[in-house]
């Protein structure tokens, strides 16, 4: 642990973290607080003063030194060097019956890590990253959560879309927990520097506490831990291919090394279902982060971090056998999600071909990703032609320009009922299990935008509304229904709506 306080923007060496004490903001107001999460953590009175103090960096836990981790990464392919928490502060660790939770604050002050950006963060950002983290929990992705969200009182200088036009906007802080923040640029940056001490003290802790059945240090056992970052990554990316959720900057630092997504910058949800779609501004050229390239993303990421431990494991082909296992298992882990989504749960490699074609006419189409699979629980299996009506109000496309896609949809719903019908399950089993993996609800753009535009005239009650909306995405909830709908047109081009900028 680095413990000068110089809060000086500064090369760290040697150590894998520095203290660091919040910066106390000017007015602390609580706007929301996740009452799930509060519940599950034991927290008696999160309306009290002392839980606003803790939660918004003006006084610390007792007996707990702050503090922000040091690490590096690769930025869009490149290597950035050192980068770390530079507007992230670890307050507390907490024992729990499920074992450690690192409470972390975002936006709460400068950090030797900061550059020279100013630590901070805006309630239009921490807004998205609030509902976010929760919305993803309750879809049953792996996720970081987010505990309270508090108005700082600091007015804070962004330029949202990198063009010159910066503005003052709302500062604001949110509380984020998981049970580790370290990142795959954690074990980069000490590679980077020939640090292999620091590099094996890193990997050993976070062995013993994240990973402690793998037992005690050893070349096998850093493969298994290395096997074992493999498989949880896979089954986050799964899980954002699922739902259509794009994360928008798949850095080197923004990847966990327990496989949870973290990090909600510039990320969105497809809407139209387009695989070359990314919501960052920044990717907006090469498309590096593109919804469709997000699994492949993940594997170039895994290479990078075979590469930081490789010191440690000096054994090329065993490493090299765990990435190539990727590549299998994601074809099969993915057939048998995309299966179970249009509820068969029994697939074969010829249902290879039924997958292909239906994410060809999703494209062309332009169908709307999350009603057109949520949908599919209308789907009449003696009248598959019936179909075409849902599919015609859900799709992007004019009435004129989607029936250019009808014939190639009526041979796809034809075949899907004949497939559909070697299915073991009842009707009622296959959509009570579709049901639960098509989400009805998700956060749209356009919807956090919608409560963001609120709050910043002090009105939450569309951040209650869709908090609440959000904890039970695959239900119903039909009181709820105007969420369950398209993107509305004046959201198309509206900064905030659709792409974003790293901006925060």
């Amino acid at each position: 642990m680095d413990t000068s306080l110089n809060n000086q923007s500064r090369q760290v060496l040697n150590f894998c973290a520095s203290l660091v004490n919040p910066t106390p903001p000017k007015s602390p107001k609580l706007i929301h607080f996740s009452s799930d999460l509060v519940n599950e953590l034991g927290i008696e009175d999160p309306e009290s003063n002392d839980f606003l103090e803790l939660m918004s960096g003006v006084k610390n836990f007792p007996d707990f030194a702050p503090y922000a981790l040091c690490y590096g990464g690769h930025q869009f392919g490149h290597w950035a060097g050192q980068l770390g928490d530079g507007r992230a502060i670890n307050i507390a660790e907490v024992q729990t019956g499920e074992g450690t939770t690192i409470f972390q604050l975002k936006g709460a002050g400068r950090t030797p890590y900061s550059r020279s950006a100013d630590g901070l963060a805006v309630l239009r950002s921490s807004i998205r990253e609030y509902l976010m983290s929760e919305a993803m929990f309750h879809l049953g992705v792996p996720t970081t959560r987010a505990l309270s969200l508090c108005l700082s009182g600091n007015e804070v200088l962004r330029d949202v879309m990198y063009d010159g036009n910066a503005a003052y906007e709302k500062g604001a802080i949110v509380c984020r927990v998981a049970p580790s923040f370290i990142r795959f640029g954690s074990f980069e940056i000490f590679t980077a520097r020939q640090d292999h001490t620091n590099l094996k003290a890193l990997l050993d802790y976070t062995i013993q506490h994240s990973y402690p059945h793998l037992g005690a240090p050893s070349k096998a056992t850093y493969l298994n831990f290395f096997q074992e970052v493999v498989d949880r990554s896979l089954t986050m990316v799964i899980h954002w291919q699922r739902v259509g959720f794009v994360h928008g900057v798949m850095n080197t630092d923004n990847l966990s090394i327990l496989g949870l997504t973290i990090d909600y910058g510039p990320y969105g949800w497809l809407e139209n279902y387009d695989p070359g779609w990314t919501p960052n501004t920044t990717d907006e050229q090469h498309k590096r982060y593109r919804f469709g390239n997000q699994p492949s993303v993940v594997l170039w990421n895994l290479s990078q971090l075979a590469n930081a431990l490789y010191p440690l494991i000096e054994d090329v082909p065993a490493l090299t056998d765990i990435l190539d296992s990727y590549k299998i298992n994601y074809q099969n882990a993915y057939l048998e999600m995309m299966c179970a989504k249009i509820g068969i749960y029994s697939p074969t490699s010829v249902d290879q071909a039924l997958i292909n074609n239906l994410t060809d006419l999703l494209r062309q189409s332009q169908l709307d990703m999350t009603l057109f699979f949520r949908n599919l629980n209308k789907f009449d299996l003696e009248n598959p032609f019936a179909h075409l009506t849902i599919l015609a109000n859900d799709s992007y496309l004019s009435e004129l320009e989607f029936a250019e896609h009808q014939a190639g949809w009526q041979i796809w719903l034809g075949n899907y009922s004949v497939r559909l019908k070697r299915e073991p399950e009842n009707s009622a089993q296959r959509l009570e299990k579709m049901n639960k993996i098509n989400p009805k609800y998700v956060l749209r753009n356009y919807m956090a935008h919608l409560a963001i535009e609120a709050a910043d005239k002090n009105d939450y009650s569309v951040l209650n509304e869709l908090a609440e909306l959000l904890k039970n995405p695959y239900h119903e909830q039909p009181e709820k229904e105007k969420w369950f709908t398209k993107r509305p047109t004046w959201a198309i081009k509206k900064i905030g709506c659709s792409a974003l900028s790293c901006s925060s």
